[in-house]
C-alpha cells in the first residue's frame, strides 16, 4: 500500500535490505531524530523515515549511512518535502512480494 509523504520536511527512503544490512536499530534512529511512531514506517521492501524536522540530525544520519557502506540513490534516497501542500505524494516499493513492478508508460 502506498504511503503518504508529507510536504513540510524531508523524508528518507531506504531499501529494507540495505537498512537491515546497516545494523542500525530503530529505537536509536527514533531517539536521534526525535521521531514519533508514525514517522518510521515499513511497507514491503521500503523503510520510510520522516518527515524529519531536525536538519542537522538528518544530514548526520545520511553521512552515517554512507559510512556504513550504503550508497545514495541505490540504497537510500531523500525527498526534500519541498512541494506545495495541495499536491499529494505517495511512495511504495517498486517490487513487493506477490506484486509485479508497476507498468511503465508506453511511448
Amino acid at each position: 500500500m502506498p504511503l503518504p509523504i508529507p510536504s513540510d520536511a524531508p523524508t528518507l527512503f531506504i531499501r529494507r535490505a540495505a537498512y537491515e544490512k546497516s545494523e542500525l536499530v530503530r529505537a536509536a534512529v527514533d531517539e536521534r531524530l526525535g521521531l514519533t511512531a508514525d514517522e518510521f514506517r515499513v511497507e514491503g521492501d521500503l523503510v520510510v523515515i520522516g518527515p524529519v524536522f531536525d536538519s542537522e540530525a538528518f544530514a548526520t544520519l545520511l553521512e552515517d549511512f554512507e559510512r556504513l557502506g550504503l550508497i545514495f540513490y541505490d540504497d537510500f534516497f531523500e525527498l526534500s518535502g519541498n512541494w506545495p501542500a495541495w499536491l499529494l505524494v505517495f511512495a511504495a516499493p517498486a517490487t513487493t512480494p506477490g506484486r509485479n513492478r508497476p507498468s511503465q508508460p508506453q511511448r
